[in-house]
């Protein structure tokens, strides 16, 4: 990628404004290689441990990107996705480690966070309030550069394109990344939409974010049981 297209994508997500998306979502309604939500960090910082949480909603049975974080030593620094067969995938520093037998709702909101702590290397998903078993990846290594932080979509290089390949198709919401580990009791807050405390690397409640193309915010899904109330004028 040249230094200018670089540039123009880092100056992008700079002009981004923090917004409050509560009860709201990023709707990907198409397959598509541009589709996809930068995301402006609220701090920069090297990155020893890492918890990233979000929930996703779709009906895909292919290889799908959730969330990507390419700095320019390591075009996969941070790359959680999931899997055609319904295993999720997570990578650190280019070191990848497969997630089998976790829950995979289609047509339901799944929500999966992902820890990673250098010091050992240990890395564990949860999804829908299942844990995994912990795996090691990089340990003793370092997320460092000036991450491109994506949803929806994985760049082939720092600065690059996307393909269809690993395309995300339906919603995401309520995206937060934390610049340590939590806990599991506080992963399950998360999960079970009990209160938590926001991420301080992203925080849904306050996002800076750009959207490329065929992205829609919209309001989230609900799928709660009918309050009974009468709608306007009825």
């Amino acid at each position: 990628m040249k230094p200018l297209a670089i540039f123009l994508t880092l100056l992008a997500s700079s002009l981004a404004v923090p917004k409050d998306l509560t009860g709201q979502m990023f709707v990907f309604p198409v397959l598509s290689n541009t589709a996809h939500v930068q995301l402006t960090p609220n701090i920069e910082k090297i990155l020893f441990n890492v918890t990233i949480c979000l929930r996703f909603y779709s009906d895909e049975s292919k290889l799908q990107a959730l969330f990507s974080l390419a700095t320019p030593s390591a075009n996969d620094g941070l790359y959680l996705y999931q899997g055609p067969t319904g295993g999720y995938h997570f990578v650190v520093g280019d070191q990848l480690a497969t997630f089998l037998a976790l829950p995979n709702n289609r047509n339901q909101w799944n929500s999966i966070c992902a820890t990673w702590d250098s010091s050992t290397g240990l890395t564990q998903l949860w999804v829908n309030g299942a844990a995994s078993p912990k795996k090691a990846l990089l340990p003793g290594g370092s997320i460092a550069g000036i991450p491109i932080i994506a949803l929806g979509q994985d760049k082939e290089s720092y600065g690059g394109t996307f393909n269809t390949d690993d395309a995300f198709v339906g919603h995401i919401t309520d995206v937060h990344m934390w610049d340590h580990r939590l806990s599991g009791s506080k992963m399950q807050c998360y999960m079970n939409n009990l209160p938590f405390k926001a991420g301080n690397f992203l925080n849904w409640q306050a996002l800076e974010f750009t959207m490329h193309d065929k992205v829609v915010l919209d309001d989230k899904l609900d799928d709660k049981p009918c309050s009974g109330d009468k709608e306007d004028g009825v």
